[in-house]
């Protein structure tokens, strides 16, 4: 490593070691907090440093300037982030105006002491907002005027959209997975075998993500030609093979068993119709029934997350209509 390259890692490490001590002593966790940074750094890139807190004031002083969703919606829009961080922006926050002056002097303090990278800054407080929703469980809302498939479907548009925001994660099949293995679980009792996402089938003397009696069990979020390949040698060692998968995912299954001669010996399964289909089956005689399935389904789901991964964010909660959450 050159000099000059070592001494930009060097103010990098420091300035982000700063940045959290702020963060910590100003109690910069919550939604509403972290949009007060947010608008506060753009305001330095628009009218430079050092800044004036006077003019970071609306005309009553009441509010920081420009505090405000559109505002922060706009920067995380930047960064890939189309969720919503917080309603009100930040504007209820307590204290605003008072956290606004002192990181205005943090920001004319490290810039008086030489070259000073607002990009970085900006990239350290989206990286607290990143952690911010990745901390938070998913939500599986239970609407009685909605299909039971629909809720499943709301809730992997969630996982989609962490995976997104979270890229080299791998957070739909993960989820997917372990619902699979829950349904299971409550099928075919505590005998069945969970394994964390990461853990892949090849020596691990598994022929699937799930076996139970003959049946090997694929899980996919993506099934292409190597998972066809597998469902072959599950057919030539006496196994049923069986893939669970997206609904796009079942075409294309599908279609790659067809070509491999296989597609009348291999079942193929929407996991979110397969989900829901074991709710109705264990209790679609009544809104009661049907919630307390799905409850038990995910004490079931989230056990196993408890287990075998290290995420707690993989967490799934339950949200009854008009009762928030």
């Amino acid at each position: 490593m050159s000099a000059p390259s070592a001494i930009e890692d060097a103010k990098a490490l420091d300035l982000e070691a700063a940045l959290a001590h702020f963060a910590e002593t100003h109690g910069i966790r919550s939604k509403g907090a972290l949009c007060l940074p947010l608008v506060v750094t753009d305001h330095a890139r628009v009218m430079g440093l050092p800044l004036d807190p006077n003019r970071l004031r609306t005309d009553k002083e009441g509010q920081v300037l420009g505090l405000g969703k559109g505002k922060v919606q706009q920067i995380l829009a930047r960064h890939g982030i189309d969720r919503v961080l917080a309603e009100e922006g930040g504007r209820t926050s307590r204290g605003s105006l008072g956290k606004m002056s002192a990181y205005v002097a943090f920001l004319n303090a490290r810039s008086a002491e030489g070259a000073f990278d607002l990009d970085a800054v900006e990239k350290f407080w989206i990286a607290r907002v990143r952690e911010f929703f990745a901390a938070k469980p998913f939500v599986l809302r239970i609407d009685p005027t909605l299909s039971l498939r629909s809720a499943f479907r709301h809730l992997f548009a969630q996982a989609e959209a962490r995976q997104k925001e979270m890229q080299g994660t791998m957070v739909v099949g993960t989820i997917m997975q372990h619902l699979v293995g829950a349904k299971l679980e409550g099928v075919f009792g505590a005998t069945i075998g969970h394994h964390s996402a990461s853990t892949k089938d090849e020596g691990q003397a598994r022929p699937g993500d799930f076996n139970i009696g003959d049946l090997a069990i694929h899980v996919s979020t993506a099934p292409g030609e190597a998972l066809i390949r597998k469902c072959q040698a599950n057919l030539a060692s006496g196994q049923r093979p069986v893939i669970v998968t997206t609904a796009r995912g079942v075409t294309v299954a599908a279609g790659l068993a067809e070509n491999a001669g296989i597609a009348e010996r291999l079942d193929v399964f929407d996991v979110e119709q397969w989900l829901a289909a074991e709710i109705l089956d264990r209790a679609g005689d009544s809104i009661v029934g049907r919630n307390q399935a799905v409850v038990q389904l995910l004490d079931r789901y989230n056990a196993i997350i408890g287990k075998v991964e290290t995420d707690p964010s993989l967490r799934i909660e339950v949200a009854a209509a008009g009762r928030g959450g």
